[in-house]
């Protein structure tokens, strides 16, 4: 079946806490009949309607063509968390790419944190910008080891925004007895992802650009104008922006080599009042050293948003509850009794390297995904980079798509057989503590 529908209805946004506090807008129309533009995009979540947004106040004819609805993806189902750089550390970085590169790479990974904290205090306050991100650690050797990398940071790029936290200072601030140290990162934040992107696309809007909903693209015929085939028309276009991440059918063969779709899950517990307290002394996010990380939250209204549990499969289990419960109460058994009144899944896309994907596909085709878990601040930003390049200004662009992401190996049909293996031996790892 088609990823596109394998989880979800056609335009049915999931029943999560981020739908329950949102007022979506009304639907707007599917593309019936044929359009030439200057620029068509596929998807409209972070990437795409950041790139709409900026190429549309440039002056340029803009759709944006999504087979759901904006923001029903990844954008709007995931864990809010605006992360500081990459998935990967920056002295590592810099060994592979060289010290002016990995500087040209962060300064454009504090852009994207800073494009957030700014949109939201000015056109999209109702995302509900807050500072602070906590890691946690759950041996000495992996808290040194992070510890390093804050040094490395305050070093090299002078960022002071990083407070090593000791076993007890951790507990003080994240109520789990597991975690033997963290950091915090007052530089990073977390939002309201769904209310964030829907902004996005009302920016977008205003800005001249138009999207369709309910129009799944459903072939690429490249050339000059590329032509996107739909089920009730086609758009020719000069440009092209394929950013439908882990929602994206194989529809692209070289980004499809490069990004694997896989599930993440969140639950939201009833309202704890001040029993919030007992589990997040201070309104921060928290991510922590798992390989299948564990990453949560409070809501404003003072519920528990846990999110950890990944599935390898392009269908979501049948139990989700079961699993991602006891990762909560494993972590926090003060939760034990707890009742949970939301469970939702979603789509990401990760690579090889868990670096972003983007990469020239085509000369007038262009392709952004597979931020692996950093997307809500680095997807906007490879949207507006993607912008820059159509534009004529290919430099940041080229900066971003330095990171070199392989090929799965075995292409798409072996890629998730291949990942499922290894994701075994990690939930073994991480379950023995080793």
């Amino acid at each position: 079946m088609n990823p596109l529908y394998r989880n979800d209805e056609p335009g049915k946004f999931p029943n999560s806490w981020y739908v329950a506090s949102t007022d979506l807008p009304t639907e707007r129309p599917s593309l019936d009949g044929d359009l030439s533009v200057d620029v068509c995009i596929i998807g409209a979540g972070f990437t795409g309607l950041s790139a709409a947004r900026h190429l549309a106040a440039k002056g340029l004819d803009v759709v944006v063509l999504d087979a759901h609805r904006a923001g029903f993806g990844a954008s709007g189902r995931n864990g809010g968390q605006v992360g500081s750089g990459y998935n990967s550390d920056q002295a590592t970085l810099t060994k592979k790419l060289g010290a002016d590169a990995a500087t040209a790479l962060w300064a454009l990974a504090e852009e994207a944190k800073q494009d957030v904290r700014d949109l939201c205090k000015s056109d999209i306050p109702e995302a509900r910008y807050r500072p602070g991100v906590a890691h946690g650690f759950y041996n000495a050797k992996e808290a040194d080891s992070y510890a390093a990398d804050a040094a490395y940071l305050a070093d090299n790029y002078g960022y002071d925004q990083i407070e090593v936290l000791g076993p007890d200072a951790m507990r003080d601030v994240v109520k789990s007895p597991l975690y033997q140290g963290g950091l915090l990162d007052m530089g990073a934040g977390h939002i309201h992802p769904l209310r964030y992107v829907l902004g996005l696309a009302r920016l977008a809007e205003a800005a001249g650009a138009r999207i369709f909903e309910r129009t799944e693209v459903t072939q690429i015929e490249h050339g000059d104008p590329a032509t996107l085939h739909t089920p009730k028309g086609t758009v020719k276009a000069r440009h092209v922006i394929i950013a439908g991440n882990g929602y994206l059918p194989n529809i692209d063969r070289k980004t499809s080599a490069k990004v694997m779709p896989i599930n993440s899950f969140i639950c939201a517990t009833e309202p704890l009042g001040d029993r919030a307290a007992s589990v997040l002394a201070r309104d921060i996010a928290v991510a922590d050293s798992k390989f299948v990380v564990n990453y949560y939250r409070m809501s404003e209204d003072n519920r528990f948003l846990f999110g950890g549990r990944e599935s390898y499969s392009i269908g979501f289990p049948k139990d989700i509850n079961t699993a991602l419960i006891q990762r909560m109460t494993n972590l926090f058994p003060q939760l034990s009794d707890v009742k949970v009144d939301y469970v939702w899944g979603g789509t990401l896309g990760i690579t090889m390297t868990r670096l972003p994907a983007v990469q020239r596909v085509a000369p007038n085709i262009l392709s952004g995904a597979g931020f692996s878990g950093h997307g809500v601040a680095l997807s906007g930003l490879a949207g507006k980079v993607m912008a820059e390049a159509i534009a004529g200004q290919a430099s940041r662009f080229d900066t971003l798509s330095s990171l070199k992401v392989p090929n799965f190996p075995g292409g798409p049909t072996f890629r998730a057989p291949l990942l499922t293996l290894a994701m075994t031996w990690y939930a073994l790892r991480d379950r023995l503590g080793v």
